[in-house]
């Protein structure tokens, strides 16, 4: 699709999906919209389950790409092998940046330090844009309850010329919690520990206690609040 037909695409399908949320508004993106045609894009993050969970129930031989930027906690990978298994999906996609890429951008591994966003840039969007190039249409679990940029995050949105949709966006963190009880989903071990937003290892910090926003962990004392793969 171009822009201007990722456009008129969008506003037929808001039109059409826009009130709906959660599985409600995964399965005609799966079944009757995009089939073949889209994927999942998952960190297996903290409250990454329920959104694959959904997707299992609707379709387990979904894509699911994640993104293994080289600097992820061994926690994270451990936990998705767990839910992978768990929830018998099949088409799981580790994308990494291109070695060539890391060699010339971050040959020291310290990028982060000075300069997190060109970090990103090679370990996360660059790969990413790869792992969609044939497809049509992304999955993502955001939520608007995350605050800063994500406050009023559509249901449905365009990103380049492709449709992206947040089934979730509009879930409370109560609903969250009421998800992984109802479906006795197993925690992110860092979870414990405080970590309730988990990314890259060297810009993941635990979040106070007390402290209001999820993900006041990430990138702690900058400005940066995204990686770069959603905006």
């Amino acid at each position: 699709m171009t822009e201007n037909e990722g456009a008129e695409r969008l506003r037929d399908l808001t039109e059409r999906y826009g009130k709906l949320d959660g599985a409600d508004l995964l399965r005609p993106f799966l079944e009757r919209e995009f089939p073949g045609q889209i994927a999942l894009v998952s960190s297996f993050g903290a409250e990454a389950a329920v959104l694959l969970q959904m997707v299992s129930e609707i379709d387990r031989h979904l894509p699911v790409i994640f993104l293994d930027s080289g600097k992820l906690f061994g926690e994270t990978l451990r936990y998705r092998d767990l839910l992978v298994t768990r929830l018998g999906l099949t088409d799981l996609r580790v994308i990494k940046p291109e070695a060539v890429a890391v060699a010339v951008g971050d040959p020291e591994g310290v990028l982060w330090d000075s300069d997190p966003d060109a970090c990103c840039a090679i370990r996360k969007v660059q790969p990413l844009r790869r792992a969609l190039a044939g497809f049509d249409a992304w999955i993502s679990g955001r939520k608007r309850f995350h605050g800063a940029l994500r406050s009023f995050l559509p249901v449905i949105e365009l990103s380049g010329a492709k449709i992206k949709i947040n089934p979730l966006a509009r879930w409370s963190k109560v609903r969250i919690e009421e998800e992984f009880a109802r479906h006795d989903l197993p925690r992110h071990p860092l979870e414990a520990d405080g970590f309730l937003s988990i990314g890259c290892m060297p810009c993941t910090n635990r979040v106070v206690p007390g402290d209001d926003d999820p993900r006041a962990g990430r990138w702690a004392g900058r400005e940066k609040t995204e990686c770069g793969i959603h905006v």
